[in-house]
């Protein structure tokens, strides 16, 4: 059976993208999946819960081929999936500047694991070597090897930074490094206000940050008094745990199935524009969730 709401996002998100992105002229025969289809169809893809591409492409032959005439082999989608990276990337910031949520002054951080292989030959010889590193995830109390996702988002969980980094790197100097990336978005919003957990805990972090025009709202350790804003903190826990299940429990962020870092890299972002994409839709139709991806999953 045809899912009518998926259809009419894939529709509206075709849209969007083929308007805003631009393609540019290439040289040559035009590719018969154009990159906004692209686009479509990995979104389509990660809201429909396909971890195996080759699965996924018999899928949509039967099922989409109204929506996407022409599919490429396996061999070919991996290829084009990877060089998307940058367009993917620039889709989840159209999406996210085309709500209301972008104008939100209160940001939410936190980083999430992304395994990338469990056996100990596999991080030996594995083409993720020197980018992944071991970890360890307080939440699973247990050590991974792969990379972490930092994802700063709005209350509602729509994306606005993220990037994948080394277990082993500070969290800190992570959070810096996007901001420093994204100086001119962050000088732009006045009164920001970032909420973290106890792992951003620093004066000079939050120096830092004051500097940039940015107010850490963090969890107080015992030695100190309470923080202001503290009461606020466990529902925005909630939230950021929402999020992550989002991530994890219905977009598969944990089978993302890549092998090289570049593989890994647009998997995951594959995943955090279906998400961006789920609630850009269900605000742009006023539903009563916004991360709500139930009626585009069946």
């Amino acid at each position: 059976m045809a899912n009518e709401n998926l259809d009419t996002l894939l529709t509206a998100l075709y849209v969007k993208i083929d308007d805003e992105q631009g393609t540019g002229r290439r040289m040559g025969r035009p590719p018969r999946l154009t990159d906004s289809e692209l686009i479509c169809l990995a979104v389509a893809q990660a809201l429909l819960g396909f971890s195996s591409e080759a699965r996924w492409l018999r899928y949509a032959h039967v099922h989409m081929a109204s929506m996407f005439p022409y599919l490429p082999q396996q061999s070919g989608y991996n290829k084009r999936l990877r060089a998307a990276l940058p367009m993917v990337k620039k889709a989840i910031r159209i999406l996210a500047a085309d709500t209301d949520f972008w104008f939100d002054n209160h940001w939410i951080v936190d980083s999430t694991p992304v395994e990338c292989g469990r056996s100990r030959p596999t991080a030996k010889r594995s083409d993720m070597a020197g980018w992944a590193g071991y970890g360890y995830c307080a939440s699973h109390s247990r050590f991974f090897w792969g990379l972490r996702l930092y994802l700063v988002c709005t209350p509602t969980g729509m994306p606005i930074l993220w990037a994948l980094a080394n277990p082993k790197l500070d969290e800190r100097e992570v959070l810096q490094a996007m901001l420093d990336v994204e100086e001119d978005l962050i000088a732009g919003r006045p009164g920001l206000l970032l909420i973290a957990d106890k792992g951003f805990a620093s004066k000079e972090f939050e120096n830092d940050l004051a500097m940039r025009g940015i107010e850490l709202l963090r969890p107080s350790f015992k030695r100190e008094k309470k923080r202001k804003g503290e009461p606020l903190l466990k529902s925005v826990r909630q939230l950021i745990e929402s999020v992550n299940d989002t991530l994890k429990g219905q977009l598969d962020l944990e089978r993302h199935g890549g092998r090289t870092f570049e593989g890994v890299a647009v998997r995951v972002a594959q995943r955090v524009l279906a998400m961006a994409a789920a609630i850009w839709r269900n605000h742009k139709t006023g539903a009563p969730v916004m991360r709500s991806l139930v009626t585009f999953d069946h």
